[in-house]
């Protein structure tokens, strides 16, 4: 065993290092725009398709490719994921005009998307353990997180010493060193094969109509919401996902089977997830441009001021986010994480115009982080907790896409809130900044009421532990009795996909055996034995 676990935490270093490559690309690019544009001559409303394209594909093809990882290997799959968005950074690095650029940063959506969907179910089939598994997603939650912030400063420094291209080109030595790390230590799985079923038309479908809605989301800022545009995209994009549900409940293997959204926790968890990142989003897009047109905080300033929120994220999730869901489980570590975000954007929706940072923002900044590291690894270990061997890469690839497409909906509807309340305000002979000041204000008071709602559809949805219960790190139950994940059956007998029990007996989601109390906390923490495990963004 003590050979083992050096070798899980290397296989959960190399996951992490793939997730913060992808994820610092999101937000390294953000900064290198304006130089991207002076260098290749992107108009202003074609720049924007530097980010979009990336979007699109990343938002539109998780579902599928966590379904692809369930099919033929998460390994496999992460390993391609991880070669072409090398490739495509490469590509974007030597790009010579804007058509070559958004071409080659939707091929990075695509790799991210590979990569990232399987992640989670690899860690979940890496750490069987209870307290293990629950440390294990607390440490990817921190990646992920951080991640965001940490790619401000360092697109920065990058653009500023070595030109736009750096921030790509810096993605191949990166890139390499996963593949290479990744292929000798990531354990080799086999998926349950093709014949399982991919059902290509409801992965048609469900591709087509996530991009159509992310398309459509991201084209808010420069076409508004009921421009005939928009309008059209979100028809096109119902009609898809409609067709997809139909689809599902036709086909004979469906891509999305009707089992996996059976599993306990799963669709609360991921609507949970899917209101607190809208609010989560919308605070780091809208405070640093507050920081820096309000209180006039220059762009590398901004980029250090946000720093406090993935220190804090880090002390939390590494140290204390993971024994805490053993010890209360994840539904009261959720609970409280999102209270103390709450609190977090109150305080923003006050930040008068004339704020000094120490006394006004780095409060909230610091309860952001508190609240990152104890909401981010608490939602997805409910989300991933009743997942079986079979559907963890969907499972997780269902997540990502609740955070991907959250983010997108949080980001435009908060932005056009602001941007509307500070139109109004300049209507009625508010001083510009004044009225930018009061706009920033409305969006964090409506992303506090989102983290209220999250609250609110946790503590209805997600049910308490049994009263006299024992702790998550050791569940109760009558001795022997088996994990969720790995029911016993006959002496001997243990499958994580298909649980034995009496003869004939056989579900993902339900497995038999002895007679026991269970809760949606108690599957989080029993899964193979004792507690779950959680995840964060992308």
């Amino acid at each position: 065993m003590d050979r083992v676990v050096p070798s899980r935490w290397l296989a959960l270093l190399i996951l992490c290092a793939g997730s913060l490559m992808i994820i610092l690309d999101g937000t390294v690019v953000a900064v290198a725009l304006p130089a991207v544009q002076r260098d290749l001559g992107f108009t202003a409303a074609g720049l924007a398709w530097v980010v979009n394209a990336y979007l699109v594909a990343f938002g539109g093809l998780l579902l599928l490719a966590g379904r692809l990882g369930d099919l033929l290997g998460r390994r496999t799959v992460f390993l391609a994921g991880v070669a072409l968005f090398t490739l495509s950074s490469l590509a974007c690095a030597a790009a010579t005009g804007p058509a070559v650029l958004v071409g080659a940063r939707f091929g990075q959506g695509v790799g991210g998307a590979l990569a990232m969907a399987v992640s989670l179910g690899m860690i979940v089939r890496l750490y069987p353990e209870p307290a293990e598994r629950a440390r294990a997603i607390a440490v990817f939650s921190f990646t992920g997180a951080a991640g965001a912030s940490v790619g401000t400063v360092a697109g920065g420094v990058l653009t500023d010493v070595a030109g736009w291209r750096s921030i790509f080109l810096v993605n191949l030595p990166i890139g390499a060193v996963i593949l290479l790390a990744a292929v000798r230590r990531l354990p080799a799985e086999r998926g349950i094969g093709l014949r399982a079923g991919l059902d290509v038309p409801g992965a048609l479908l469900a591709t087509a109509g996530l991009m159509a809605a992310v398309l459509g989301i991201v084209g808010t800022a420069e076409h508004g919401w009921t421009s005939a545009r928009t309008l059209a995209t979100a028809a096109l994009a119902a009609l898809l996902l409609g067709g997809f549900a139909v689809r599902q409940r036709m086909a004979a293997t469906p891509l999305l089977p009707p089992r996996v959204l059976r599993v306990p926790g799963l669709v609360a968890a991921n609507a949970v997830q899917f209101l607190m990142v809208c609010a989560y989003f919308g605070f780091q897009f809208l405070l640093a441009v507050e920081l820096q047109v309000v209180l006039g905080l220059g762009a590398s300033a901004t980029g250090w001021a946000f720093l406090p929120t993935p220190v804090m994220i880090a002390v939390v999730s590494l140290g204390l986010a993971g024994r805490l869901i053993a010890r209360w489980g994840a539904r009261a570590v959720l609970l409280t994480g999102l209270g103390l975000a709450t609190v977090g954007f109150l305080l923003l929706a006050r930040l008068p115009v004339d704020g000094a940072y120490a006394v006004d923002v780095l409060p909230a900044m610091l309860i952001f982080g508190l609240a990152g590291g104890l909401t981010l690894p608490a939602v997805t270990t409910v989300a991933m907790a009743g997942a079986t061997d079979a559907d963890a890469g969907l499972a997780s690839g269902l997540a990502n896409t609740t955070q991907q497409v959250g983010g997108a909906v949080g980001l435009a509807v908060l932005a056009t809130l602001a941007a509307s309340r500070s139109d109004g305000l300049r209507a009625a002979g508010w001083a510009e900044t004044a009225a930018l000041a009061g706009g920033y204000r409305t969006a964090f008071a409506v992303a506090a009421g989102l983290v209220v709602a999250a609250l609110l559809v946790a503590s209805v949805t997600l049910p308490r532990r049994p009263a006299g219960s024992s702790s998550d790190a050791e569940p109760s139950g009558p001795a022997g009795s088996s994990s969720d994940a790995e029911p016993s059956g006959p002496a001997g007998s243990s499958s994580d996909a298909e649980p034995s029990g009496p003869a004939g007996s056989s579900s993902d989601a339900e497995p038999s055996g002895p007679a026991t109390t269970s809760t949606d906390d108690d599957r989080q923490v029993r899964l193979t034995g004792g507690t779950g495990a959680g995840r964060v963004v992308g």
